[in-house]
């Protein structure tokens, strides 16, 4: 399975801010959209940074009550491990295992495109091996 798949299923929507958004603002995000992360976009929707609990935690940590008035962009992970619409689930998984993300956005030509979640990738992962037992099943049945 693909990462196009996946997203054919459950959609392309991704909540986004841009990098003068502050902490307390993608908090309040975070919190009413009950996700994970924030996709920090630039021009024409091009993928500047993530925006996680952890960096969430990392900004209070390092700046206390104060890192709630920081700009996403000043706090944002950088370094934004991207993957695209023919990946497959099984690289996705070893991306995610090896790098420890639970969000990997989706991009296409240059732009964002969408965003897998670790819980994507296990519901994808449960389907297939359901899917290849019921195979068996129907081949052992005859």
């Amino acid at each position: 399975m693909s990462v196009k798949a996946i997203l054919d299923l459950k959609g392309r929507d991704v909540v986004t801010a841009g990098p003068n958004t502050t902490v307390a603002e993608a908090a309040v995000i975070l919190s009413k959209k009950k996700i994970g992360a924030i996709v920090v976009v630039g021009m024409e929707n091009r993928i500047s940074g993530m925006f996680t609990e952890r960096d969430l935690v990392h900004a209070i940590a390092k700046h206390g009550k104060d890192g709630l008035d920081q700009p996403l962009g000043q706090v944002m992970t950088a370094k934004v491990y991207r993957c695209h619409e023919e990946t497959t689930v099984n690289e996705l998984m070893e991306l995610m295992t090896s790098r420890r993300f639970r969000h990997v956005p989706v991009e296409s030509n240059g732009k964002l495109a969408g965003i897998i979640s670790i819980g994507d990738v296990v519901k994808s992962r449960i389907a297939e091996v359901e899917r290849e037992a019921e195979e068996i099943k129907a081949y052992i049945a005859g």
